[in-house]
């Protein structure tokens, strides 16, 4: 059963490492199929998986197909899907910029281009919550605004998209822009973009790369 999307999930895993966006076995993956979600093993590691690992649950997370213990986020992954229809894939990170950020600031400005172009939005901070729990969805839900991400304090990052490609550029850019913040903080304070600059470079997002 989605064998196709269990190749795609495969690769996503593989790239989230390639980013240094995870380590060992954190975080995970989940997409929308319909009526089911396919979600990756709980604490296995990423270059060991193969797509057999992978874990197929239905709406109320009851498992369809999988021999393996699905994330052991899945209650505030499936709360997501729930409440934010759009969304077909979510990935959760411990990425390091991002998540410093989150320490010491409510929120990441939409400093750059490829992070608007990616999350659209300044990305805000929520509240800390504690793993394996349905908090994190919730907490998502409420604090997401027009972005595509959101940063958990002291925990890691959430980003969403209509397919996986785009939840995965939301994560990676995001990380990037979160580095770059960084440094330029240490050089000194950082301008931000007007409201109407960050619309304008968020509007050349729609004719990128070979749509």
């Amino acid at each position: 059963m989605y064998e196709k999307e269990k190749r795609e999930l495969l690769d996503a895993c593989l790239m989230m490492k390639e980013y240094k966006l995870i380590s060992l076995t954190g975080g995970n993956i989940s997409i929308r199929l319909g009526d089911h979600y396919l979600v990756t093993p709980s604490g296995m590691l990423y270059e060991k998986m193969d797509i057999n690992d992978f874990v197929v649950v239905d709406k109320e997370g009851k498992v369809v197909e999988g021999e393996r213990k699905a994330s052991s986020d899945l209650a505030a992954l499936i709360y997501i899907f729930d409440k934010m229809p759009g969304v077909n894939a979510i990935i959760h990170t411990h990425q390091p910029y991002a998540t410093a950020i989150g320490m010491n600031n409510d929120s990441l400005p939409a400093c750059m281009v490829t992070l608007i172009d990616a999350c659209h939005a300044r990305v805000n901070v929520a509240p800390w919550t504690k793993s394996s729990d349905i908090g994190m969805g919730q907490l998502f839900v409420k604090y997401v605004g027009d972005a595509s991400a959101l940063i958990m304090k002291h925990h890691g990052v959430i980003t969403i998209g209509k397919d996986l490609e785009e939840a995965l550029y939301s994560a990676v850019y995001l990380e990037e822009g979160a580095k770059t913040y960084c440094i330029a903080r240490i050089m000194g304070s950082v301008p931000e973009l007007t409201d109407q600059e960050i619309a304008d470079e968020a509007g050349t997002w729609v004719s990128y790369g070979q749509k």
